[in-house]
Parts: C-alpha cells; structure tokens; sequence
C-alpha cells in the first residue's frame, strides 16, 4: 500500500544517481562543446550543458520539483511496490449519494471496475478473491498488464492493493468508504501510486501533455458518482 508519509533523507534531492552520473557527463561534454562554437547558438548549448551539469552535481532538478517528481527513492518496507518519491500519487475523493455497503460492494466487483475507469480495459478475479489481472491503455495504443492483490480490506470500509513483481506498471494504493456526514451518502477516497510506462521521464511528458493523473482520478470518481446514482453508463461524450 502506498505511503501517506514518505520520508528521505534529503528532500531537496529528487535526481537518482544514475541520472546525475548521466547529467554531469553529458553537461559537461555540452557545454564544452558549446562554448568551441563561438557563437550564440553555441553560448545556448552551452547554457543547456550547464543546467544539466548543475542537476547532476546538486542532485536536484527544477522540472521534477515543479512537477514533483523523484527518481531518487528507496524502498520504504516489504511490502511497498513503488520506491518512495519514485512515482506518481494521487488523492481524490468523491461523495455519492449511496450507502456506503453498496458503494464497496460495487468497487469490490472489480470487474465493475472498468464501467468508470476510462484507461482500464479489463479487470479479471481469480478463485482465491485476493488476486486479479489487469488491462490498461497503454503509450501508442498498446495495452498493459499487471497483477494485483489485496493486502488489507475491512468489508463496507476498506480496500488496499498492490501490484505484483512483473507488472507494466508497479502500482499501490487504497480506497476507504466512509459515511458523509448529515446521511448525505458515502465519501469515496482514493489514495493512488503508480510508476508509469516510461518512468518518470515519460510521467513528466505526460503531464506537459495534459494527461495529468490527478484529472483522470477525478474524472473516474465522477463516473462512479453517474453510474451509482443514476444508473447511467458514462460515455466519452460524458467525460
């Protein structure tokens, strides 16, 4: 399950050594290069082989902290699947005007699942009830696949997963149910870790690009508002 409180020993750094080994060369080798060309197109690359020599040497970089992104984590526990600070994590929550023992039993159905959820394509259960495999939309109309199981559930309250080794994309998180206060139905909370194909990287690009996880959690928890209280399956024209 995906910590609420993730802690490192420096949270200035969010570059992992790899990428600063990787920056320090590759910056120096620019900027050298830039400076040679005389010229303002060389001053640029060279201004460029120094921001990214300055990430490697500093361990921090601006983009990730404003898109806060980390490839600099470790394993928090045994039980944890995506290092902390490594990926994505997303908090959303949603009242819908249902009791909360109907709302988990609907989620808990996890081939419901993709009724709401737009990126998945399937969820299939296994005989045990604690597994299931997963189909996602993947980058470039490819599909990926992972399989999960539950690591905490508290019937009509709680449910809490992680991926297993081999997935496409590591992910962990939780989905609490919780009366709303005035009988106005039940709070839905997600809380959301993933490590998404292409590595932080690609998450960067994905965000500069709109497809903010933070939006599709959102957008998926509206859905399952629609579904429960009206019985309407969304479609995309309803997104």
């Amino acid at each position: 399950m995906a910590s609420d409180s993730p802690t490192h020993s420096d949270p200035h750094l969010n570059v992992g050594v790899p990428e600063r080994v990787i920056s320090v060369v590759g910056g120096v080798l620019l900027a050298a290069y830039g400076l040679s060309r005389r010229s303002p197109a060389g001053a640029l690359v060279a201004l460029v082989g120094g921001v990214l020599a300055y990430r490697g040497a500093t361990g921090h970089s601006h983009l990730y902290g404003a898109l806060r992104l980390s490839t600099a984590g470790t394993l928090d526990s045994e039980s944890a699947s995506i290092p902390h600070h490594r990926g994505i994590k997303v908090e959303k929550s949603v009242t819908i005007n249902r009791p909360p023992e109907e709302v988990y039993a609907f989620w808990r159905q996890f081939e419901n699942l993709p009724r709401f959820m737009d990126h998945l394509e399937s969820v299939t259960t296994s005989g045990d009830g604690g597994r299931s495999h997963w189909v996602a939309k993947g980058p470039a109309g490819k599909s990926v696949t992972w399989d999960a199981e539950i690591i905490n559930e508290q019937e009509n309250a709680l449910i809490a997963w992680r991926s297993l080794p081999g997935a496409d994309v590591d992910n962990a998180g939780s989905v609490r149910f919780e009366a709303a206060p005035g009988g106005r139905g039940t709070e839905v909370r997600v809380v959301l870790e993933y490590d998404p194909p292409g590595g932080m990287l690609g998450a960067a690009v994905a965000r500069l690009f709109g497809e903010e996880p933070t939006r599709q959690v959102e957008d998926d928890l509206r859905r399952l508002k629609q579904v429960l209280e009206t019985g309407d399956i969304p479609t995309a024209s309803d997104s």
